[in-house]
């Protein structure tokens, strides 16, 4: 009967008086094939030595049908065939996360056209943590746990419980069988066998006139070790979606200012840059004579942070303690507890960070008060002598629609413009808005004065002005780093390890058996092995030998099934 097959018997309780469960092949006890299918096998099938599987039950229920569903070996075929076919659709762009700043509804389109936003609408851009991806991974885990319960359990029950003596027809029945005459009492000759056997790395156990004799059997738990191994590393890359087990993430790092690195409680600073470019006379040749400036070295000299309070509160000063400094170079990064900073890139653009404008008087010049401006951290409420401004929006890339209305094009800082509400002296009840742009740049482009006297009513009564360059304050360069935190990999390598050695014990070892029985001086042997039956018919025509029984190696070989 193939193991596939459903159980045909009604009446369990072989011969030997031995009660077998419904659904067993062979029996437990002697190895009589119990089924029609299996009494007509010239070659029996040892895969279980016949014991039941549940998956095989005659009248599976809703439980039983999930079951047989995720036990089947085909079943787990497709699942990972569409596994892989889903990690290849990954593979046709570059994934959202390989990017720093970028919006992907726009990106994808832009550069690849219409294809690109296909991939993007289809959730292609994110592949390997779309639901989808996740559910084929966590399908695939429960098939690897069901097939091996549904296997291990009755290997487990088969290879426990073997008895020495048994069934004629299951000795007949095997890949490897002798029958010949000895001289002698049989009890004796399986004393004299019974060395011999040992000699050649077997465990052997004697009943009388029969004797089972097996080596190996650890390699026949190599399958299910490699499973748990596989189960293993699914989990641990399933649990990289958790928070706090993993992070790959692109980050910029103005000069001496220090940022949260998200879902941890570090922030890192960037306290220094350093960058060495190439000589005309080092440059490598490959680049000599193109005009180009490459860099050689660049590092980025940081102090990684501990927030012990105020941690990424908006309007509270986060309280910072230093854990650690160190310059962080290509393939030398920071590593503290797990957190790793790797040198991705840099940028030598100065970068507004904060302004300290005065307002001013417009028709006379009077100064009422100086506020400090953060360009990325603004506060809400803000005094100026006995004028307040309230920030109502921010604009980080300040742009106009079609309509004419301000829009933020982008969430990069290019253009960054704050609209106040400002409220005080000479000014009407309700205040005045007054848009103000930090960069001399956009003040022209936009035409503040402009703006800022329509939105006055026609007469600009008062302005935010930067009196002199020491109110300007700019981060001389950003290095960006790529952030990575990776709690799961010690479990990928465990179970990466541990499905090696179940490969190594499935592979490099072989399970052989040997029972043999002798009637009436008539001595019948069969063997058994999960591969390599070459080696365990040389084996046994070098046993036979030495018990001077002359055989040839072919001839040890059941032909009936041919």
């Amino acid at each position: 009967m193939s193991q596939g097959s459903k159980p045909l018997i009604e009446n369990t309780k072989c011969e030997c008086g031995h009660q077998n469960p419904i659904g067993t092949v062979l029996c437990e006890a002697c190895g009589k094939p119990l089924t029609e299918e299996a009494k007509a096998q010239p070659v029996l099938e040892m895969r279980y030595d016949g014991v039941a599987r549940r998956s095989q039950k005659a009248n599976p229920g809703i439980i039983d049908r999930v079951w047989n569903f995720f036990s089947s070996v085909k079943v787990a075929i497709y699942l990972i065939v569409l596994t892989l076919l889903g990690s290849t659709l990954g593979t046709i762009f570059p994934q959202e996360s390989t990017f720093l700043n970028i919006d992907p509804s726009v990106y994808y389109k832009e550069e690849y056209g219409q294809l690109g936003h296909v991939y993007y609408l289809l959730g292609l851009s994110h592949t390997y943590t779309s639901w989808w991806f996740v559910s084929l991974l966590i399908m695939i885990g429960a098939s690897l746990v069901i097939c091996s319960l549904d296997r291990v359990l009755p290997l487990y029950k088969a290879l426990s419980r073997q008895r020495i003596p048994k069934h004629m027809t299951f000795l007949t029945r095997q890949k490897v069988v002798y029958q010949g005459q000895i001289e002698g009492d049989g009890e004796a000759w399986v004393e004299r066998i019974k060395p011999i056997i040992k000699k050649k790395g077997y465990r052997v156990r004697t009943d009388g006139g029969t004797l089972l004799a097996e080596k190996q059997r650890f390699s026949r738990w190599g399958p299910y070790v490699l499973h748990i191994g596989l189960i293993i590393f699914l989990l641990a890359v399933l649990g990289r979606n958790l928070p706090g087990l993993h992070m790959d993430e692109h980050m910029a790092f103005p000069q001496d200012e220090p940022v949260h690195i998200k879902n941890t409680s570090y922030y890192l600073m960037n306290d220094g840059f350093k960058v060495e470019f190439y000589t005309e006379e080092d440059m490598p040749d490959e680049f000599k004579g193109k005009n180009k400036v490459l860099p050689k070295d660049f590092e980025t000299q940081a102090i990684l942070y501990s927030c012990e309070a105020n941690c990424n509160e908006l309007g509270q000063e986060p309280q910072l303690t230093e854990v650690m400094r160190h310059n962080i170079r290509v393939n030398h990064p920071l590593n503290y507890h797990g957190l790793k900073a790797y040198q991705f890139d840099y940028d030598l653009t100065p970068i507004l960070r904060s302004v300290s404008p005065v307002l001013i008087n417009s028709k006379n010049g009077e100064e009422y008060g100086k506020i400090m401006l953060s360009i990325n951290d603004p506060q809400r409420e803000y005094e100026a002598g006995d004028y307040s401004l309230t920030l109502n929006k921010t604009f980080t890339d300040f742009g106009l629609g079609d309509d004419g209305a301000p829009v933020n094009l982008s969430p990069n800082p290019k253009a960054p413009a704050f609209l106040f509400l400002i409220k005080g002296p000479e000014l009407p009840s309700e205040g005045v808005q007054y848009f103000y742009f930090p960069k001399q740049i956009d003040k022209e482009r936009f035409q503040q004065d402009s703006i800022n006297a329509q939105l006055a009513g026609g007469e600009l009564l008062v302005q935010l002005d930067v009196l002199s360059m020491d109110d300007v304050d700019f981060s001389e360069s950003t290095t960006y780093l790529n952030i990575r935190v990776d709690k799961a990999m010690p479990f990928i390598w465990v179970g990466s390890f541990i499905g090696m050695i179940g490969l190594v014990m499935g592979f490099y070892f072989t399970h052989r058996r040997i029972w043999l029985r002798i009637d009436n001086g008539k001595l019948t042997l069969g063997a058994h092995t999960n591969k390599n039956w070459f080696a365990i018919r040389k084996e046994i025509s070098a046993i036979l030998k030495q018990m001077d029984i002359e055989v040839d190696e072919k001839s040890l070989e059941n032909n009936r099934g041919s």
